[in-house]
């Protein structure tokens, strides 16, 4: 142990004095000479989830999951489209205003994306990660902004518990049973702004009631991303991907640990997107297997977002939107706060093809971590 607290030193030295001028950290992360600031951020429910704990805490829930449209797929392009307006409201910002956009969901072509965004007419990417949709957006978003390639980016996802239902496993007409390994994909929108300076957001309240944080004193900065690797352990259970996830989301923090010298006593929080309740007990055990504990600190957003003995969402929540709309609400204003000091937040996703997985392939995972820190106001 003392040789690795003596290997973690040499780390964090190299990171500090090497700030100026190196950008690349270690074998998969970046810190950023000049953080980019996530500056606004909105949330956007379905019914679900606004009766959940974080209910009070989203810019608008809906009590139509169909948002007024005649499909699921159009349902969540509203959602999608809506948090990107609610974004730009808070930010005073015209979309004309925004270098690129970076997007995705978990339908096919990321339709819902390309339908909910087509009417802001900014240049997009359009991205496929599954649940780790939000990480590989923001992560790309702060890239883009540091290295200089525009002022201001978005960065949105969603997804649906009817299209995702019906895009892979079935209809919900079907009325199938659902085991208890199952999740529950989360209704919602999450889009976020990542700028090159500070800017402040105005408190615009959606139907939820609060919205966020003309009010809060400081400033959320993205100091650096540790971009995951696919991990696959060779399951093919479709209905438990909290265990599917769990493997890369260790392989993504202890690589975070290893790149920046750190341990799970420098983050104040390290959130994952949807482990669920399964999936953070295998976390726990591969992190204890590779010499962490990081039981003390360890929030899991598909968790946070239901109450598992009232709402019957089995395992907890998943789906592009879960950690979107949970780090939109709730870890968002925390840290601009200074509630908290330094997050990890860990989207996870299923990579889980519906061809493949029926021709009998195995579910690989993949997580993205992005390195969350407040800053006081005028840093």
């Amino acid at each position: 142990m003392m040789g690795d607290e003596r290997i973690k030193g040499k780390v964090r030295e190299a990171v500090q004095t090497g700030a100026q001028t190196k950008v690349q950290t270690g074998a998969q992360s970046l810190s950023f000479v000049n953080a980019p600031f996530l500056s606004c951020a909105a949330s956007v429910t379905g019914k679900k989830e606004g009766e959940g704990p974080l209910g009070r805490l989203f810019d608008h829930v809906s009590g139509d999951d169909l948002f007024g449209e005649n499909t699921w797929e159009a349902a969540e392009s509203a959602m999608q489209k809506l948090a990107c307006s609610l974004t730009l409201q808070k930010a005073g910002r015209k979309a004309s205003e925004i270098r690129y956009l970076f997007g995705g969901d978990l339908l096919r072509q990321g339709t819902a994306t390309s339908q909910g965004v087509e009417g802001f007419d900014i240049p997009m990417f359009g991205l496929y990660g599954a649940c780790s949709t939000a990480g590989e957006a923001l992560a790309l978003a702060a890239m883009s902004v540091a290295a200089g390639y525009g002022e201001r980016m978005l960065a949105v996802t969603s997804s649906h518990f009817g299209s995702a239902e019906k895009e892979f496993r079935f209809p919900l007409g079907y009325a199938n049973q659902r085991p208890l390994s199952a999740h529950w994909t989360v209704t919602g929108s999450g889009a976020f702004l990542v700028t090159a300076g500070a800017e402040q957001s105005a408190n615009i309240p959606g139907d939820a009631g609060t919205g966020q944080s003309a009010a809060m004193p400081g400033q959320v900065k993205i100091s650096g991303v540790t971009v995951g690797k696919i991990v696959d352990f060779g399951l093919k259970d479709s209905q438990n991907m909290g265990a599917c996830m769990a493997p890369a989301a260790c392989d993504t923090i202890l690589q975070n640990f290893r790149d920046f010298g750190r341990g799970p006593e420098d983050y104040t929080r390290i959130i994952t997107g949807d482990l669920g309740h399964i999936g953070q007990s295998i976390l726990f055990d591969l992190m204890q297997d590779n010499g962490y504990d990081i039981r003390g600190n360890h929030l899991d957003c598909g968790m946070l977002i239901f109450d598992q003995e009232t709402q019957d969402t089995h395992s907890g929540g998943s789906g592009c939107g879960c950690a979107a709309v949970t780090l939109a609400s709730y870890i968002y204003p925390k840290l601009r706060n200074g509630e908290w000091e330094r997050v990890l937040f860990v989207p996870t996703g299923a990579l889980l093809s519906t061809v493949i997985y029926n021709e009998g392939a195995s579910v690989p995972g993949i997580a993205h971590a992005i390195i969350l820190e407040h800053a006081a106001p005028g840093r």
